[in-house]
């Protein structure tokens, strides 16, 4: 309990030390930074990322020896069980899990094809889904498990040529909802965070092929361009017991752009 004068850092307000999360999509953007911020509160780390290059990148930068890395595609939905159950066995059960892989899609109406719509899905909702029914396993996570999502404002707003991504990142809040309610009895919550244009990697591949035309996303985030920090302090909170009275939700975190 928190009195007057009491002093506190955000590694104590959080609480996540020695608690096993794992990040999905860890190696590069909002992903990376969450396992930075996420490292220097003392949490033991489970890092999936796609490319190993990226990988060893982040453990040099991490530099202690209680996190695993894990090169893996998620679209490999029939090895995510597998997954799960090396986690498991390594490290314990999981006290969190946080979903940061968001395949891009930008194609108009005439070029979309089923293939292509499968291939979205199976990388931003199906692999979500598997990821949570083997992580919500008995003796696989501990109680009290919070899962969060990164979604996307996309989810929410409509824009040209991003029909199947955004459909994708809608599937995962509509899920969200439903699966807070399911698993609430398990003592599992879930939640979903919506990010507007956010500075990472991605971001900067978008405004190079611009050529310099002003993002109109941006001209309706009135506090400006967000950065990873930004996002992942608020999936900090989601995954700490501070927040144990929020599931189900969708938090935009959108520099004011869903009420602009």
């Amino acid at each position: 309990m928190l009195t007057e004068g009491t002093i506190y850092n955000m590694e104590s307000f959080l609480n996540l030390e020695g608690k096993l999360i794992l990040i999905t999509g860890a190696s590069a953007g909002i992903g990376k930074q969450l396992a930075i911020q996420l490292n220097l509160c003392g949490a033991r780390l489970a890092l999936v990322g796609s490319n190993q290059e990226r990988l060893e990148s982040l453990k040099n930068e991490l530099g202690n020896a209680r996190n695993t890395y894990i090169q893996f595609d998620v679209t490999q939905l029939e090895k995510i069980p597998n997954l799960i159950q090396n986690v498991v066995e390594m490290g314990g059960p999981i006290a969190g899990y946080v979903n940061c892989v968001g395949m891009r899609s930008r194609r108009p109406l005439n070029l979309l094809t089923s293939e292509h719509v499968q291939e979205i899905f199976t990388s931003n909702y199906f692999s979500f889904l598997e990821f949570v029914k083997n992580i919500c396993k008995k003796k696989n996570y501990q109680s009290g498990l919070s899962i969060v999502q990164v979604s996307s404002i996309a989810s929410e707003r409509g824009a040209p040529s991003v029909t199947a991504y955004a459909a994708s990142k809608a599937a995962v809040d509509a899920s969200i909802r439903c699966l807070a309610k399911e698993l609430a009895s398990k003592e599992i919550r879930l939640n979903s965070v919506v990010p507007a244009q956010t500075n990472t990697p991605i971001f900067q591949e978008l405004l190079a092929a611009s050529e310099g035309k002003p993002d109109p996303t941006l001209q309706r985030q009135f506090l400006g361009l967000g950065e990873p920090e930004d996002v992942s302090n608020l999936i900090m909170f989601l995954l700490s017991e501070r927040s144990r009275f929020i599931s189900g939700h969708a938090l935009p975190i959108d520099g004011g752009f869903l009420i602009n």
